[in-house]
């Protein structure tokens, strides 16, 4: 309320078209030659500080909602001269660069879609695969687990569709290391080439350079212990069918204290891998076995078939039946706040069991 009396008292403030924008920002590269702070100045008056427009090459998601929920979500590469195609409709590439980020634009048949700039959750969840990734929920967990910080060393042992690797390369930022090593050619290949497609769309947001930290390796950690010669680990993140196999190469470069997370498919795994331990009796303490649900919900208000809101009466005292409580229809296009009743449920499609995480520290006897 607030910032429409501030705006009904601004008759002087405008706002400028996305043109406008295409034309200052050509104008302010002409005279960058001249005067660069004349050039940021111009820079920041079309856009909001440390924003970009969409640009070419980048990695972007369009998303079209009905009645609070999905119907339609696709990421794709913003090309020159292709379309975007669904059942909804088409909408031109070209019509979406050197737009903001979040803009929402009609296809040919008239629906609104959502166009914004990937995540890198949306990035994992939809890059190619080869074999089955580690889900972002159960990355961050693992995350949380081995307390991975910016300049960090970390090993990651079983590379697979490079889901893992673009989650610690974040989390150790630029001063840290990732030495990700896969067993199998062709998803050590698949690995790289989803990092090095991550890497390229994200230069190209503002001239960012995501950092070069992941040393991908094609080796068996059971036979290519000379690959370790020298190195200490602050975390060790292993995504193996028989990790226990591993953990006599792996645990005398990991430093004392610290955690190695092993995300494992089903409970089976789980026993083996205890029983692994028992069996090589390893300096490892196994501190935490669980896994990670999440259940999405649908909230929304209360609406009738004619699209009208619904709105609640106070409470009405009755002789007889005490306080109750009725729906009226509402016209008023913007109830107030407090009177529409909202409707919750869980939504009917859920993400099951995607693995189990288990959480191994090292200590000194």
């Amino acid at each position: 309320m607030q910032l429409r009396q501030e705006n009904q008292h601004e008759p002087n403030s405008v706002q400028v078209p996305a043109t406008d924008c295409i034309q200052e920002e050509s104008k302010c590269e002409e005279i960058a030659e001249e005067d660069d702070l004349q050039v940021d100045a111009a820079v920041t008056s079309a856009t909001l500080p440390g924003e970009s427009l969409l640009a070419f090459g980048e990695l972007l998601v369009a998303e079209y909602r009905r009645k609070e929920q999905v119907e339609f979500r696709k990421m794709f590469q913003l090309q020159a001269g292709t379309q975007l195609q669904s059942s909804w409709g088409i909408i031109l590439h070209d019509s979406i660069a050197r737009q903001p980020a979040g803009r929402i634009l009609k296809t040919s048949r008239g629906f609104p879609i959502l166009i914004r700039r990937a995540s890198l959750e949306d990035y994992v969840l939809f890059m190619k695969r080869g074999p089955a990734i580690v889900y972002p929920k159960d990355a961050a967990t693992m995350l949380l687990m081995m307390d991975v910080t910016e300049g960090d060393f970390v090993l990651e042992s079983g590379s697979g569709s490079g889901a893992m690797s673009l989650f610690l390369s974040r989390a150790v930022a630029s001063t840290g290391r990732v030495l990700s090593v896969e067993v199998r050619e062709d998803h050590h290949r698949r690995a790289m080439l989803n990092y090095k497609h991550w890497r390229t769309s994200w230069s190209l947001r503002g001239g960012k350079e995501w950092p070069d930290n992941v040393l991908f390796h094609n080796a068996d950690l059971c036979t290519a212990s000379s690959l370790l010669d020298g190195q200490g680990f602050n975390a060790v993140a292993l995504d193996l069918i028989n990790p226990h196999l591993v953990l006599p190469t792996v645990i005398p470069h990991l430093h004392p204290g610290a955690v190695c997370a092993v995300y494992l498919a089903n409970i089976t795994q789980v026993s083996d891998l205890l029983e692994g331990l028992r069996c090589l009796a390893l300096p490892l303490l196994c501190e935490r076995i669980i896994e990670v649900p999440v259940r999405d919900w649908l909230v929304a208000p209360a609406l009738q078939k004619s699209g009208q809101y619904c709105t609640r009466k106070a409470p009405v005292m009755a002789e007889e039946q005490g306080e109750i409580e009725k729906e009226e229809l509402t016209t008023d296009a913007h109830p107030a706040f407090g009177s529409i009743p909202y409707i919750a449920r869980p939504h009917p499609e859920q993400m099951s069991h995607t693995a189990f995480l288990v959480k191994l520290r090292k200590y000194v006897q």
